[in-house]
């Protein structure tokens, strides 16, 4: 799809990315259904994320947007509907397969564990042995490399506050714990990051220091769905804003093009966005 098209389905481009747009979406869903009995989760939602982006999430409680997330990163398999990555049809019947698939997930409750340190969280069910019969036969772990490899990818994320790999991840505060979930959704996380309310837990300072690694992540061309309650946070970081209703795509806009009146607008029905298409 050319920028050109994005225009006319998605109210608008970011200003200074028309680029970004016209290259394939790394990640692509396509008409996604699932249902729950009776109750309808998605209704035929469409998504598309590009490379080097933070496509927002947004919509009230109910709109679907932890269903849609949870199809996307493999937790729930949808009734129907297509998903690609890079072009090419996935099927993800599990998290691992989406892992496996370069799609890393930072969850609200954070997935650390507060007596390991952080090395070990980082390198958490992805530990490394050390070279040799020391690993192959022994099966010991390079717990150095770890500590340093684990330290490259907290400081490649410009995190100052972190120094000491070794410690454990029960004596950091909030932010901290959450930089650590996040460094470790980037350091493996090779084609796109989800993150799901990462602030919401955090107070100003922290969340400030969350949403400068989105945008580090972003700007070294990391892809990021964003999931948050947060309409600030939304409009300072995102680049384009998916907007969920009753389990359907109400629009996609641009933090351009619509300010968070706008959004919540369209969020609650109160304004319907006209130019929205099944891009």
């Amino acid at each position: 799809m050319s920028a050109s098209d994005l225009e006319v389905a998605y109210g608008g481009v970011p200003a200074g990315k028309e680029d970004v747009y016209s290259k394939q979406p790394v990640l692509s869903a396509r008409k996604l259904v699932i249902t729950f009995g009776r109750v309808v989760g998605l209704d035929g939602v469409d998504l598309d994320l590009y490379p080097g982006e933070v496509l927002a999430v947004i919509g009230d409680n109910g709109a679907g947007k932890s269903t849609l997330i949870k199809c996307l990163t493999g937790a729930y398999v949808p009734d129907s509907g297509e998903i690609t990555m890079s072009g090419q049809p996935v099927h993800f019947k599990k998290p691992q397969d989406a892992r496996e698939a370069g799609i890393e997930t930072v969850y609200q409750q954070l997935a650390v564990i507060p007596a390991l340190d952080i090395a070990s969280n980082l390198y958490l069910a992805r530990e490394e042995r050390r070279k040799g019969p020391l690993g192959s036969v022994l099966r010991m772990l390079d717990k150095k490399g770890m500590e340093r490899r684990a330290g490259d990818a907290v400081q490649n994320l410009g995190i100052q506050t972190i120094q000491n790999m070794g410690q454990a991840v029960e004596t950091l505060s909030g932010g901290q714990r959450q930089a650590v979930a996040v460094a470790r959704a980037a350091a493996f996380g090779s084609k796109v990051v989800v993150l799901d309310e990462p602030t919401a837990a955090l107070g100003v300072k922290e969340s400030g220091m969350v949403l400068d690694m989105v945008k580090q992540l972003r700007d070294k061309g990391q892809s990021i769905i964003l999931i948050s309650h947060n309409m600030p946070h939304v409009w300072e970081v995102a680049d384009r804003i998916h907007i969920q209703r009753l389990g359907g795509r109400a629009g996609v806009i641009t933090p351009q093009t619509h300010d968070m009146g706008e959004g919540v607008a369209i969020m609650t029905g109160a304004t319907k966005l006209s130019q929205d298409s099944a891009a």
